[in-house]
């Protein structure tokens, strides 16, 4: 089961990874391999000829040691693609780390010159990438991007991965993270409770609320939150301002533009969460939930949906009904929306790092390869039921209903689905905003009351001389 730390980790990965992770902040934590360590550097490995095979002249022998934070998805994928590594370099010998103290482990290996070849760098105690981007501890993935992908000798790899993972790999102006785990986020449902009463997903405002009411009747609550995470209604409430106003209302918020919060589309997404309060369809006392405590009220069936990450299905494994399908589905329109109904937020998540110092970082950059072809993500979402970065890695697998809704929702929101980079380029401005959410779902102060707040927390920290201003691509 998550606990609380846990979610901050999670969440904090699955947001801060995906934009530019920790891109205004240092760290004293690494600080001898800020300075670059020591001189005794490994030699990067290769030198074997470079092929469309092999792009980064991988000599078959060299060995390959790779560290694996053991978290919530565990490390067997790790295995599993190991195994891939293993049979195209059968002379090479891996060694395996599954480990959860990342920097404990590694910050002594760095500052010795003796980082491991490949790390995903993950947990709360994962290594502050930032300080490693600008003292040049990272090799430059770019040229993995542009290498053939496995699956198809003529496309690049870059061309075979959701375009968010190109964006979420920048630090430092390049792109040095492998960010894998891809998040949908949505509403979620109980399949069998929807189909027991003749339910269907609402896609209109008005549809929602018709079956809000209906569902209100049958003594279930029509939805319950996270409370004492407000992150979670405040993801549902953004996600119907952007398909009301289209990208650009996330991309002026991002990038801290004057009035961006107050926006006629935030302000009409605000006053629909008021609305689902003030009609009675939150569970009651849901405010006073954390993310446990809700779920589990909703895995019994005392509310019909909750807002979360495609990683709902299997934190609730423990908990949930046998018979119990945890399904996505998208939040409704608003009136007058410039989006498509079955679109959504995504998040490119857990990070994987190639040390520019590895011994052999040119296998280093193989192992990604291998981890971005739909044999290895079919393989991690097979293990963990979470979708990869890889495009169509989840056909003809046998999915669990979670991952296979989620995976549809993704598919169909294409182009027109949406992420966010503000709490993690401007960590300052993260919790005040989570607060007004939660005053607002609390019904607490008006739509008006949250524009203004929300946009004096962006104000003050476009007017914060540490604050250095992002743009999006």
């Amino acid at each position: 089961m998550t606990t609380p730390d846990n979610l901050s980790r999670r969440l904090f990965l699955q947001r801060a990874a995906v934009g530019t992770l920790l891109a205004t902040g240092g760290s004293t934590l690494l600080s001898a391999c800020a300075s670059g360590g020591s001189d005794d550097s490994g030699s990067g490995g290769g030198g074997a000829e470079q092929t469309a095979e092999n792009p980064f002249g991988v000599k078959s022998a060299d060995p390959l040691d790779v560290v694996i934070f053991k978290g919530g998805y565990g490390d067997d994928y790790a295995k599993a693609h190991e195994e891939m590594y293993k049979k195209k370099y059968p002379e090479t010998t891996i060694k395996h780390a599954g480990i959860t103290d990342i920097t404990p482990q590694l910050q002594p290996r760095f500052n010795g010159g003796n980082p491991p070849d490949v790390i995903d760098n993950s947990g709360a105690s994962a290594l502050p990438a930032s300080t490693l981007a600008t003292s040049g501890q990272l090799a430059d993935l770019t040229q993995l991007f542009d290498a053939a992908s496995i699956d198809d000798a003529g496309k690049k790899v870059r061309d075979s991965i959701e375009p968010i993972t190109l964006e979420a790999a920048q630090l430092s102006g390049k792109p040095l993270l492998l960010n894998y785990v891809l998040t949908v986020y949505a509403i979620w449902y109980n399949k069998p409770l929807f189909a027991k009463n003749g339910w269907e997903p609402a896609k209109t405002w008005q549809e929602f609320l018709d079956l809000c009411e209906e569902i209100k009747k049958t003594g279930i609550a029509p939805m319950a939150h996270q409370g004492k995470h407000p992150y979670y209604i405040g993801q549902v409430m953004m996600d119907m301002a952007v398909k009301h106003g289209g990208h650009d209302v996330i991309k002026a918020i991002d990038e801290l533009e004057p009035n961006a919060w107050k926006h006629e589309s935030v302000k009409a997404a605000a006053e629909a969460i008021l609305e689902i309060k003030g009609k009675g369809y939150f569970m009651q006392g849901t405010e006073g939930l954390d993310h446990i405590q809700s779920q589990t009220a909703w895995n019994q069936g005392k509310a019909a949906f909750i807002p979360s990450g495609s990683w709902l299905e299997n934190e609730q494994k423990p908990v949930a009904p046998k018979d119990f399908e945890t399904t996505a589905a998208y939040t409704p329109l608003l009136d007058g929306s410039k989006l498509p109904v079955d679109c959504t937020e995504i998040a490119a998540g857990e990070p994987f790092i190639v040390p520019e110092k590895a011994k052999n970082k040119a296998g280093g950059l193989e192992y990604m390869r291998i981890m971005l072809s739909k044999e290895a993500a079919g393989k991690f979402t097979e293990l963990t039921g979470s979708p990869t970065v890889v495009k169509g890695a989840g056909e003809g697998l046998k999915l669990s209903p979670g991952a296979a809704s989620s995976g549809a929702l993704l598919k169909s929101g294409g182009d027109n689905n949406w992420t966010t980079y503000f709490a993690a380029w401007y960590s300052t401005m993260d919790k005040p905003i989570r607060s007004v959410w939660g005053e607002l779902a609390a019904a607490r102060i008006t739509a008006d009351e949250f524009c203004t707040r929300a946009q004096k927390i962006a104000d003050d920290t476009a007017k914060d001389p540490k604050t250095v201003k992002q743009t999006r691509t």
